[in-house]
Parts: structure tokens; C-alpha cells; sequence
């Protein structure tokens, strides 16, 4: 009996241990199952489109002077062999709260709006752009979106922002190839070397704008930078955004006016500027016209430099005039691409540039002073300031209205010539 009850021990004893064994492997099974599944899903994983987040906005406001938004640095350049352009020197209209209230700020409004567009050229950088991405604006300087493996091309520019809401630029994005920016006729009169119109045109708002090509998206995210906060591969952009705008700050002092020209209609134009300007290589247009912008007369100006602390001694014995000041913005010069220009002998504009106010006399006859400042315009080509000096006892006090329009030659005064008014 002991002898059987044993035998069935050890058979139970083999059974169970079939069972077990059975079981252990089954969960041996589930667990390889398991582990190929999870590596499998691990492998997915980084196979997957990673959401990419373009650095590209920050990367212009740290890197380009124009950000610090200081005319004194967007402004640092030669007018000539080792001669520096120091526009604070000759600046003397200054630039108070009413001043601000006509014409804006004196210097560039940093953007905060932005439109971007992205071009898919697939496998072939720099390739042509058969169709495009327009995402709307966004605020702040960061852009995040979604782009398939390849070849992409990606333009960006500022919203444009007015106090009004009227907008003078006029962006046109027919084309796939470029962008184009320009503005539309004024009711104003151009009379002056603006060959195919008759209108003074509008000047632009402050346009700004980025474009880079054959930014690669690859599989092997070489170029990106993992961001573990957001949980996202960053690829930063190298872009830049320049100025496609420029400003010019225009002065005409009145020396010794005494009263004599007493008002002006606000209204000013500056000829042989362009019209339009391409987003894309930032190169003005070809075609001249004279460009309308807002003026006004300042009594009793301290002839100091820009900035000129009220409690300095110079203010004391220097020279007080009239001055009818002003600021246009337009898309600078004819065929010019500032942002490659290093000195004033690679201009190659070939357009005069003439100057002209609209004043009122004391005995209540109105005129338009005319000015040709070719050579200064030129010397700016990035902007600057344009001085006209005009001693008031050489001017004739008009007996008509508009009967004493002249030209008043800018280099004749610089060289201490006369000067010949026509009546």
C-alpha cells in the first residue's frame, strides 16, 4: 500500500509540475509578447512626425541691430572714406509729444504681429514653389506647426498696424515666385520728377521682413534640438529680418525768418523715390515717384545737436531758428538693396530727388519752397537726415499767391555760392 500510495504521490507530484511548468512558460510567452510589443511601440515612437517648433522670429529680434529699435544703430554707417554718419549732429527740429502725435514715434515701432508663408519644394532645395502655405497672423516671436519631411522655403513680414485703420501698404501675393509691397496715389499734386504720375503717392507704414530657402526637414533630425519642457524637437532658423522701409527725418531751418513765413499746410513731398519693394530680396522697384508725408513749422529752435540736455551751456549761445521739420518713411531709392550697400559709391540711382513744402507768408500769400537734395539722399541710402538751409532775408515776400515758387539749390548753400529765385 505504501508502495502504491507513493507511485501516486509522485505521479501527482509530475503532473503538477507539467502544470506549473506549462504555466511558466505561458507567462514566459506573454512576457517575450510583451516586451517585442513595447519595442515595438518604442520604435514607432521615434519613427513618428515630431511636432517642430520654429525658433525663427526670436532669432531675428536677438540678432539684428534693428531690434534694439535705435536709429543711432540702424543709422551707423560711412558717408564717405572714414567718415561717419552721425545724424544726432545734424538734427535740430528735436521731436516732442506733438510731434508724436502727427507723425509717430521717431525711431521704429518694434512688430509683434507677423505673417509667414511656407513653400514646399519636396526633395529639391530651392526648387520652384507650385503651391503655398498661409497659416493667419500670430503674436510673439514663435511658430509652431506641422511640416512634412523635405525641402521648405518660408517668408516672413510684420502685420501692419494704424492708429486709424487705414493701411497704405498694399501687399501682393500673386505670385508664388516673390512678394511685393507698394501704396496708391494721393489726391496730392506731383510736380517734380515723378515721371509717369501726376500724384504724390502715400508713404508706406514700417515694413519688415524675413526670407530664408532650402531649410531641410530630415528623418534623422539632424539640425534639431530636443526641448524637454514642451516636449517638442526644435528646429531654429538662421533668418533675419530687415528693414524694407526707411526713414527720413527732413528739416528746412529758416534763418533769420523773423516771422515772415508764419504757417504751413502740413503737406510735403520728396520725388525720384520708389514705389513698391520685393519682400523677398528686399530690392526696391524701378519706378520713381514722389512720395506725400506730413510736415509742420517749430519756432524758436535751439540750433544744437539731437539730445542736447536742456541745461547745457551750448544752448545758451547758440543760434535759434524756424524750422519746418518732418518724417517720411518710404521704400528708399530706385533699384537699391541698402541692407548689401557698404559705401555711397555703389549707389547706382540715377533719379534727382527734389524737396518741396507748401509755406504761408505774413501778408497771407502762400508758396511752395522747392529744393533739390540729390546728393543727400544718396549719401543716405539707408535713411537719414535731410537738411535745407534758407537765410529768410534773401528770400522775396510773394505778392501773389503760389507766385513764389523756387528752387533753392542745397549745394549752393553748402558751398557758400548764391542762389537765384525764380518769381
Amino acid at each position: 500500500m505504501m508502495k502504491r500510495k507513493n507511485i501516486v504521490n509522485m505521479t501527482a507530484l509530475r503532473q503538477r509540475a507539467r502544470i506549473v511548468a506549462g504555466r511558466v512558460l505561458c507567462l514566459l510567452s506573454m512576457f517575450q509578447c510583451f516586451n517585442v510589443s513595447m519595442l515595438s511601440l518604442t520604435f514607432l515612437s521615434c519613427e513618428r512626425e515630431p511636432p517642430l517648433h520654429l525658433y525663427d522670429a526670436q532669432e531675428i529680434i536677438t540678432d539684428l541691430p534693428l531690434v534694439d529699435l535705435e536709429l543711432e544703430v540702424f543709422w551707423d554707417y560711412e558717408l564717405s572714406f572714414d567718415v561717419q554718419y552721425d545724424w544726432h549732429a545734424e538734427w535740430y527740429y528735436g521731436w516732442d509729444q506733438h510731434d508724436i502725435d502727427i507723425f509717430g514715434e521717431l525711431g521704429y515701432t518694434e512688430p509683434t504681429v507677423f505673417n509667414l508663408r511656407r513653400y514646399y519644394t519636396g526633395d529639391t532645395p530651392n526648387g520652384p514653389h507650385t503651391s503655398v502655405i498661409a497659416p493667419p497672423p500670430f503674436t510673439g516671436t514663435h511658430y509652431q506647426d506641422r511640416f512634412d519631411w523635405g525641402f521648405w522655403d518660408v517668408i516672413v513680414w510684420n502685420e501692419i498696424k494704424t492708429i486709424d485703420g487705414v493701411q497704405s501698404l498694399v501687399i501682393d501675393e500673386s505670385s508664388l515666385d516673390s512678394i511685393t509691397a507698394s501704396t496708391g496715389p494721393s489726391m496730392i499734386p506731383s510736380r517734380y520728377h515723378a515721371p509717369r504720375y501726376t500724384r504724390s503717392f502715400y508713404a508706406p507704414e514700417p515694413l519688415f521682413s524675413a526670407y530664408d530657402t532650402g531649410i531641410e526637414i530630415n528623418r534623422d533630425l539632424r539640425g534639431f534640438v530636443y526641448d524637454p519642457v514642451r516636449d517638442v524637437y526644435v528646429r531654429k532658423l538662421d533668418m533675419m529680418m530687415y528693414p524694407l522701409t526707411y526713414i527720413y527725418l527732413t528739416q528746412v531751418i529758416l534763418h533769420h525768418n523773423n516771422g515772415r513765413i508764419n504757417g504751413v499746410d502740413g503737406t510735403s513731398n520728396l520725388s525720384g523715390m520708389a514705389r513698391s519693394t520685393n519682400l523677398n530680396t528686399g530690392r526696391a522697384g524701378c519706378d520713381a515717384i514722389t512720395v506725400y508725408y506730413n510736415c509742420n513749422l517749430k519756432a524758436d529752435c535751439a540750433l544744437v545737436p539731437y539730445g542736447t540736455p536742456e541745461d547745457d551751456p551750448q544752448r545758451a549761445t547758440a543760434e535759434h531758428a524756424d524750422i519746418i521739420g518732418g518724417r517720411l518713411i518710404s521704400f528708399g531709392m530706385c533699384g537699391q538693396t541698402p541692407r548689401y550697400i557698404t559705401s555711397v559709391d555703389q549707389v547706382t540711382d540715377v533719379h534727382k530727388h527734389y524737396l518741396d513744402v507748401n509755406v504761408q507768408f505774413y501778408n497771407g500769400m502762400d508758396s511752395t519752397l522747392v529744393f533739390d537734395v540729390t546728393k543727400q539722399v544718396r549719401e543716405r541710402y539707408k535713411g537719414g537726415v535731410i537738411t535745407v538751409e534758407l537765410d529768410m532775408d534773401t528770400v522775396p515776400i510773394p505778392q501773389r499767391s503760389g507766385g513764389s515758387g523756387f528752387d533753392a539749390v542745397v549745394k549752393d548753400f553748402e558751398d557758400g555760392g548764391t542762389h537765384e529765385f525764380e518769381m
